[in-house]
């Protein structure tokens, strides 16, 4: 149940949450926000620390804890935001977040994410910023991160015509059943074996599911950059929902991220980069993702890229290595250095 109830928020659906909960509703479903925190530590631990936080409820005070099915080294912690009732994971002295935290400064396998606050119907939004802050705090000395508040690339763009473009981009899914989609959205965020894992399908189940959406796409989901198309359009969607667009022709991405706040924003976000971990990170992306050939290509042993890789985690604060979820921006920002050179 515990997972079920994780599934639906994950989904945007607080309120399938609530009705599948039998009894008092959880004090976690009546928060008005929470934060995730993600625990990274040994597989073997995680049992142990949800056994050690469950209530006679069957739940962890005002939060929730569940072992994340895809990445086997994660413990996923949903924590309300605005509940105090001293049992809770928030920054509260004494609270369970310190708890997290002691756990983390005994045990020197542990790190923990943390995200921002978010209402519970964006908690795929949390999940997101925490993956991210867990990749920064592997390599930080005190292995605990909060989720640094950045200017997306979403938000600096010219709205009504990234709109424009992204539902041109999307238009060929609306015929597409609802799994279809949604293990698309989940592809961008995760591997495919992690994607089969988190939603309880086999790996076949979801190489069909992504052939057919590539069907409709005209698009290579393989591709690195293909995936960070669709993953730009699924986010200006889904942040403009229900928002009308005034009748255009829709721009392409190009003209874009040829503004001066995209540029901007690309700068912002590249300029903690040295010289060796932006050229990694370019040869990366030409080898879509690929760590050997991009060794190859620039000269250097594949743990030379993978070192590069993991200082660019820390001082970009994304996840490039575990879930892959931050190349989106890394494969952005450098294209827009690169029109912009145009």
């Amino acid at each position: 149940m515990r997972f079920a109830v994780f599934q639906a928020l994950m989904a945007g659906e607080p309120t399938l949450a609530r009705r599948m909960t039998t009894g008092s509703v959880p004090p976690l479903l009546e928060a008005d926000r929470l934060r995730v925190h993600l625990l990274h530590c040994p597989p073997a631990h995680r049992e142990r620390i949800v056994q050690a936080h469950l209530d006679a409820s069957g739940y962890h005070g005002s939060d929730l804890l569940v072992p994340c099915p895809a990445f086997a080294e994660h413990l996923i912690c949903l924590v309300a935001d605005d509940l105090d009732d001293g049992d809770g994971f928030g920054g509260r002295a004494g609270g369970r977040s310190e708890v997290l935290r002691r756990l983390v400064r005994d045990n020197p396998g542990y790190a923990l994410g943390i995200s921002g606050p978010h209402p519970l119907g964006t908690t795929a939004g949390a999940y997101s910023q925490a993956v991210h802050a867990l990749a920064a705090a592997r390599t930080t000395p005190g292995r605990v991160v909060s989720y640094r508040g950045q200017t997306t690339l979403e938000g600096v763009l010219p709205r009504q015509s990234a709109l424009a473009w992204a539902r041109a981009v999307l238009r060929p899914m609306d015929s597409l059943p609802t799994i279809t989609v949604d293990i698309t959205r989940s592809l961008m965020s995760a591997p495919r074996s992690a994607v089969a894992r988190l939603l309880d399908v086999s790996r076949n189940t979801v190489t069909a599911h992504i052939k057919r959406a590539e069907r409709a796409l005209g698009l290579d989901l393989a591709d690195v950059r293909s995936r960070a198309v669709v993953h730009l359009a699924l986010t200006l969607t889904s942040t403009c929902a229900g928002e009308p667009v005034e009748q255009q022709a829709s721009a392409c991405l190009d003209d874009l991220l040829r503004t001066e706040r995209a540029a901007a924003w690309a700068h912002t976000f590249l300029r903690p980069l040295q010289v060796p971990q932006r050229r990694t990170l370019q040869a990366w992306i030409d080898a879509n993702a690929d760590a050997q050939q991009a060794a190859r290509h620039i000269g250097v042993s594949r743990n030379t890229v993978r070192a590069h890789l993991r200082t660019a985690e820390a001082l970009l604060g994304r996840d490039l290595l575990t879930t892959g979820a931050g190349v989106h921006d890394i494969v952005h920002a450098l294209r827009i250095t690169a029109v912009q050179a145009v």
